[in-house]
């Protein structure tokens, strides 16, 4: 008998049919995420291939950091964010960028999977609340904030949840890197 395999995409109803795609995009995003790093220790997540490059704990509390970021600047037009205040890290915790020899940020070393795990459900709760009144015509509203280079940006919501979209999806294959590095160090020294 085959094997039947099913790849089904639920969306909720809520006022924003647009919004509610983005949102069950990025959860599918984040369960294939859970699913691809369960069993990394403390010191896989710590492991940097080089000075100055990003660690999987690293990345993963990026992807939380990014993500409550953008819900304050861009929705709640907050800036700058604070991300303390839902995450209990500020937005330079993460250590990224790294300078070209930089090590990760201490407040990082000792981590747990549990612990990153925590920190990105914290954001997605956070995302659900900030955007639960949206309608999709509210995604066409533009902010507009000075980052830190001084330069003003203009962008409207639907910029910002595609862009929550992109850069997790993008940092998401960065972290399936990290893990296939570290899965190919430890044949080698089993040969």
């Amino acid at each position: 008998m085959p094997i039947t395999l099913r790849d089904i995409l639920t969306v909720p109803s809520s006022p924003s049919r647009e919004l509610d795609l983005f949102l069950a995009q990025l959860d599918d995003q984040t369960r294939r995420l859970t699913e691809d790093t369960r069993g990394l220790t403390r010191t896989a997540l710590e492991w940097q291939p080089a000075l100055g490059m990003n660690t999987i704990g690293m990345l993963l509390a990026h992807l939380a950091i990014v993500e409550v970021h953008w819900m304050q600047v861009g929705p709640l037009g907050r800036s700058p964010s604070r991300t303390d205040e839902t995450l209990g890290i500020t937005v330079d915790d993460d250590g990224m960028p790294l300078p070209p020899r930089g090590r990760p940020p201490k407040g990082l070393a000792g981590r747990t999977l549990k612990y990153y795990d925590d920190l990105i459900a914290r954001a997605r709760s956070y995302t659900r609340e900030v955007s639960a009144t949206l309608t999709d015509a509210d995604l066409d509203r533009e902010v507009t904030r000075t980052r830190r280079d001084g330069k003003v940006q203009v962008l409207n919501l639907r910029w910002v949840f595609y862009h929550v979209l992109e850069h997790f999806a993008g940092h998401y294959g960065q972290i399936l890197l990290l893990r296939h590095q570290i899965r190919a160090m430890g044949r080698r020294r089993k040969r």
